[in-house]
């Protein structure tokens, strides 16, 4: 898929950038080129010498090279290759992306290419989560910029958290999604999945047994199909699939927030299993038990409904795909549900607890439209992804894979 593809890689200045020298090996494992860009934060963590002899090719670092600039190189070398790759992108650079900025090789070449970027974020976690990274980061992907991790883990700096730059690995399959030519190339799907926890004080939670496999192997698909896949993910024991941009969330609120500031996409496949109910009365701080104490009253408050909300929404994308977990009724429940919840589709399925089917590794489906009930086989969870991916495709397209 990336023989003969030319990757633009440009190293931002940061620990994760000896990550990026594994990087180029890969790409050039499979038969890509790879024309690096070191900035000079980057060189503080990786030499100039080590990237170039990886590479095989000529590397860049300075914006005013009388040589190539009397050729305007640094335009000629941001529309040359097939796909811009960033990693790690800094906090730093990402603030310039968001923000237009163009004062060095780095943020010029991002400025002036007509090609898709594809970034892998990594750095502190405290500025991960700072708001105005993830203000930039909203930013970042509503102008198209694709995304790849960052992943959870510990840091160099010795904390704890989301700010670790993907896995070379991981990278590899997000850069051969973006430049993947299948069917779904150019569209945005929105796919939800895991489960809901829902508070009850800092320690204790309410949640279910969804695992988030189907749904990740759903991204996935979508994602081989060629589509650009943002994955709301709540806290599944399935980890998500590289080459997608993945929005991790813990409450059915967040979910919500997540899934609207994806939008627009051309379609939305809700497979997550969110909690119908949360906690009114959270406490604040854990909740003790005490012999001479009466035991701790619960009160619930509804949760947003979130395919209701989306199917409705002014942004509501064209396909629209519910999931309907049963233990009863299952067709006639889920019938109902797809016509009061406004979606188009529902898949529905039997999860009692002897089907084995909620946490394990196979389904069985009925895909629920306006006009038709469709029985699948019970078939392994890739399997049911990779098929209702082409029914997705078939639809978006209007062409039968």
């Amino acid at each position: 898929m990336l023989a003969g593809k030319r990757i633009l890689l440009i190293i931002g200045g940061g620990i994760a950038a000896y990550k990026a020298l594994e990087l180029i090996r890969l790409l050039k494992g499979v038969g890509a080129s790879v024309s690096p860009v070191l900035t000079r934060a980057g060189a503080e963590f990786v030499t100039p010498l080590s990237v170039a002899a990886l590479a095989g090719e000529p590397l860049h670092q300075d914006l005013f090279d009388l040589t190539t600039e009397a050729e305007m190189g640094h335009i000629q070398l941001s529309r040359a290759a097939d796909l811009v790759v960033v990693a790690p992108a800094t906090a730093d650079l990402m603030a310039k992306m968001a923000s237009g900025q163009a004062n060095d090789l780095a943020s010029t070449l991002l400025m002036a290419t007509d090609k898709r970027v594809l970034i892998a974020p990594a750095m502190n976690v405290r500025m991960w989560e700072h708001a105005a990274t993830q203000r930039n980061l909203k930013t970042l992907l509503a102008d198209g910029i694709l995304t790849v991790g960052p992943d959870h883990g510990d840091m160099a700096c010795g904390e704890h958290g989301p700010g670790r730059m993907a896995e070379p690995r991981a990278i590899l399959a997000a850069i051969g999604a973006a430049l993947s030519d299948g069917p779904l190339k150019g569209r945005h799907v929105l796919v939800t999945s895991g489960p809901t926890h829902e508070p009850i004080d800092p320690v204790r939670y309410i949640a279910n047994r969804s695992s988030g496999q189907q749904g990740t192997a759903l991204a996935a698909a979508l994602r081989d199909l060629g589509a650009r896949v943002t994955f709301v993910t709540g806290p599944a024991t399935t980890p998500p699939p590289p080459g997608v941009t993945v929005v991790k969330i813990e409450s059915a609120r967040e979910m919500l927030a997540a899934v609207e500031a994806a939008l627009p996409a051309d379609a939305a496949i809700f497979a997550a299993a969110v909690a119908d109910w949360r906690v009114k009365n959270e406490a604040g701080q854990k909740m003790k038990k005490q012999a001479d104490q009466p035991l701790p009253v619960l009160e619930f408050a509804e949760n947003p409904d979130i395919l209701a909300t989306i199917s409705r929404h002014a942004q509501r994308p064209p396909l629209v795909v519910g999931f309907a977990a049963e233990t009863e009724k299952v067709i006639e429940h889920a019938q109902a549900k797809r016509a009061r919840k406004g979606c188009d589709w529902i898949v529905a399925n039997d999860v009692s607890p002897s089907t084995g089917i909620m946490g394990g590794s196979e389904n069985a489906v009925h895909l629920i439209t306006a006009e038709t009930v469709e029985d699948w086989p019970r078939l392994p969870k890739d399997e049911v992804a990779r098929r209702l991916a082409a029914r997705i495709a078939t639809e978006l397209t209007g062409h039968p894979l």
